[in-house]
């Protein structure tokens, strides 16, 4: 789209926007009229292929941000460069998750398979990341103007919800995701009243998160990226201020906690 016809007031920012949902995410606000501005932060945005693409589509729409969300000092800096060009974001998902990583990150099937290194790690990305990155930006969300901080959850992170057992590190960092979550809209409750903080369960969805363990997902259950950016975008647009601290699934019914 080219830049003179950009008419949207509102800027988004996606945090793990290289691939899957994150990346079609980036695609879905480019195409809205009501978005003028989009940030795409990774660890290395530069050598993605796909996000360089579409900033030569889109120019200044698109901001490219490195942004490791394991490292503060990053954050840190990738929030004072933004706040440079921007007065204020109305809308800032959290995408970045890690389920597993070659032969060192595999999903617990037994409490024997326990290793301390990879627990750190993936509370690390999991929880401790969408936390951090509230810390840094929500300067930036906290305006007189409607604003959204989404941070993708996952239902095997709901404790009621339990019942296969197994995914030690997975559960437990998006169950303690879902808790700072839950913390963040009680203190912006009082201290910005027009920002919305809300939990996202995106179902299963066809990323290389998800690929080794698709066999099990019934037919119909296993959506490409698109359709759940799209799903996603769709709930958050409807959100209403008192829903704020909820959790939900891509069609919108309450995930418990």
């Amino acid at each position: 789209m080219d830049d003179s016809k950009r008419l949207g007031s509102r800027a988004a920012l996606v945090q793990g926007a290289s691939r899957g949902i994150g990346l079609a995410l980036v695609r879905r606000l480019l195409a809205r009229p009501d978005v003028g501005r989009v940030v795409a932060t990774s660890r290395r945005p530069e050598q993605s292929a796909d996000l360089c693409t579409l900033r030569e589509e889109h120019g200044e729409a698109l901001s490219l941000v490195a942004l490791d969300v394991r490292d503060e000092a990053s954050l840190a800096a990738a929030a004072r460069e933004l706040s440079g060009s921007l007065d204020r974001l109305h809308l800032l998902i959290n995408c970045a998750g890690l389920l597993h990583d070659g032969d060192e990150v595999q999903p617990e099937k037994r409490i024997e398979r326990i290793d301390p290194a990879v627990l750190r790690r993936m509370f690390e990305v999991n929880a401790f990341g969408p936390l951090l990155v509230a810390k840094h930006f929500h300067p930036l969300l906290s305006h007189d103007e409607r604003a959204v901080l989404a941070n993708l959850s996952a239902r095997v992170g709901s404790i009621s919800d339990n019942r296969a057992g197994g995914w030690y590190a997975y559960r437990a960092s998006k169950a303690a995701q879902n808790m700072f979550t839950r913390n963040l809209a009680i203190e912006f409750g009082r201290r910005a009243r027009n920002l919305i903080c809300v939990a996202l369960h995106p179902g299963t969805v066809d990323t290389d998160l998800s690929r080794p363990f698709q066999g099990s997902v019934p037919p119909g259950g296993l959506f490409p990226a698109e359709r759940a950016a799209r799903q996603l975008l769709e709930v958050i647009d409807s959100l209403k201020p008192e829903e704020s601290g909820s959790f939900f699934a891509w069609d919108r019914s309450p995930v418990p906690w």
